[in-house]
């Protein structure tokens, strides 16, 4: 018997007023997440992605429809109890890192820890117990300055993680990474959320992150409709520019 899901969404809407225009951001979504699922939703920029995740992640709320974390519905929940449900039941990740810059790699894994009151030893503990599954067991006392873009990405990753979320969101994790250190953020977050047996959602451009869907969405004009790896590469690959062929001067061999 399947356990019960950590995210239910149903018939979920989201609009917004822009001078006299509505814009539906979210159409009528239905989407159920369980416990160790690796979850992707891919689509062109606009399409809704982060809208669903700000609204999953109780970052907002919806015009219509419900949002069900662990069964519970969050939509008449007060500002304090989302507040409750962030610090320990989901984890995020941005495209951007969003680490603190005068903190070092060990202090911001600490960070949700500590504000969610876990004795200080323990946090230590926990801190550096994700930092060296995340390849960083040398680079604790660095400043995110000091860090290259992957490393500052596998230090939000293990954030993310710190309070053993139920539920991890991640929008663009591998945004601002090159293909070889988006590829291997990628396979850490999907080894160590496998492991944690906690459920990723995570909205991309990038194909290789879908490849590693355990089940794969495309989401169009605010709704969402099952795809496959292959279709999305496609998809995906198919609206890159492609780079022009360099000119042949005469001072180059051919």
């Amino acid at each position: 018997m399947q356990n019960p899901p950590v995210v239910q969404t149903e018939n979920l809407e989201k609009s917004y007023r822009l001078g006299k225009v509505t814009v539906q951001a979210v159409r009528g979504v239905n989407l159920t997440v369980y416990l160790g699922q690796f979850v992707v939703v891919t689509g062109p920029s606009g399409s809704g992605k982060t809208t669903l995740l700000n609204l999953i992640g109780t970052l907002d709320r919806p015009t219509r429809g419900r949002v069900l974390i662990d069964g519970e519905d969050i939509g008449g929940m007060k500002d304090a109890e989302l507040t409750k449900i962030r610090r320990h039941k989901i984890g995020f990740i941005f495209q951007f890192h969003n680490l603190i810059p005068v903190l070092n790699a060990l202090e911001n894994v600490q960070l949700p820890l500590l504000t969610a009151k876990v004795k200080s030893r323990l946090a230590r503990e926990r801190a550096s117990s994700l930092l060296a599954r995340v390849g960083l067991s040398e680079r604790l006392d660095h400043l995110p300055d000091e860090l290259s873009g992957g490393e500052q990405q596998r230090v939000a990753i293990a954030r993310a993680l710190a309070n053993r979320p139920r539920l991890v969101l991640a929008d663009e994790p591998t945004g601002e990474l090159d293909t070889k250190t988006g590829a291997e953020t990628v396979r850490i977050l999907h080894d160590l959320a496998k492991q944690e047996n906690t459920a990723v959602l995570t909205v991309t451009h990038d194909p290789v992150v879908a490849e590693k869907a355990d089940r794969l969405f495309e989401m169009r004009d605010g709704q969402l409709v099952t795809s496959s790896p292959s279709e999305t590469r496609y998809r995906i690959e198919a609206v890159e520019p492609v780079p022009p062929q360099p000119r042949t001067s005469l001072s180059q061999p051919n």
